[in-house]
């Protein structure tokens, strides 16, 4: 376990060389509030609450989501095991004394852990510059309960992003599939606007799938919203969790096999 350690360790120490990376990534999630602040503060001018939001629940649910879909950053895993399996430099990881997935999630762990300190200060300075009434839970079960949503709603963007990269064995490129989950996820996940806003129906066809449990539950709970939903969130995390242990290994093992590390 040492050696994955020393892996997230590596990697978190190597962002600082990405100062300008990490001045965008926290922009983003800024800008994301901003966006916010402007079109609900003209909304609700005319209205006291919408779908039984306040203003300031709406806002805080905004600095929350923005905050976590910013840490999501499995995508890089995505990039980089597609690039080194195309240039051929992917033989390196079939060789060395480390599992290929955990080597890739402690990397996605040692990044999203820089990312995030910078993003939450980032999120704590607009909150007190624009004066949000931050509407964040005080139960601290609720809390826990959140962050272990969000642990496993993290871990299993990893392994998808991490199934996309190894399909480079068998397609030249995966760019669209990547286009795919990432258009799929900012919707999902209500990164974009809270799901409670859609028709029931459709938010009820999207709790049979991961993404609703990754970025929206969690915020919801965070502010004192759907608590009901959490033990049917991590009974649906934890089967999809459980089905992609399975598709990656078995995908990992039997492309690997056709892989001549010479690159493209």
């Amino acid at each position: 376990m040492r050696k994955y350690f020393e892996i997230a360790k590596i990697l978190f120490k190597a962002q600082l060389v990405y100062r300008f990376d990490v001045f965008f990534n926290a922009l983003f999630t800024v800008a994301k509030i901003v966006f916010a602040y402007i079109v609900w503060g003209v909304i609700f001018e005319s209205n006291t609450t919408v779908a039984g939001f306040t203003l300031s629940t709406m806002l805080s649910y905004y600095v929350i989501s923005s905050f976590l879909s910013q840490i999501e950053m499995s995508d890089g895993i995505t990039g980089e095991i597609s690039g080194r399996i195309r240039d051929g430099s992917f033989s390196k990881f079939m060789v060395i004394p480390s599992n290929t997935f955990l080597h890739f999630l402690w990397q996605n762990i040692g990044s999203t852990l820089f990312y995030m300190i910078f993003n939450f200060f980032a999120a704590v300075i607009w909150i007190f510059i624009f004066k949000i009434d931050f509407a964040l839970t005080t139960d601290i079960a609720i809390i826990f309960s959140s962050l272990l949503l969000i642990s496993l709603g993290l871990f299993f963007m990893v392994q998808l992003s991490y199934f996309i990269g190894i399909l480079t064995f068998k397609f030249k490129n995966v760019w669209l599939f990547n286009l795919i989950k990432g258009n799929i996820a900012a919707f999902v996940t209500g990164s974009l606007v809270p799901l409670v806003l859609l028709p029931m129906g459709v938010v009820d066809v999207m709790k049979f799938f991961p993404f609703y449990y990754v970025t929206y539950l969690p915020s919801m709970m965070l502010i004192g919203r759907n608590i009901d939903e959490f033990i049917v969130g991590i009974i649906v995390l934890s089967i999809y969790i459980l089905v992609f242990i399975i598709i990656n290994i078995s995908t990992y093992n039997f492309l690997r096999k056709k892989y001549d590390g010479v690159g493209i």
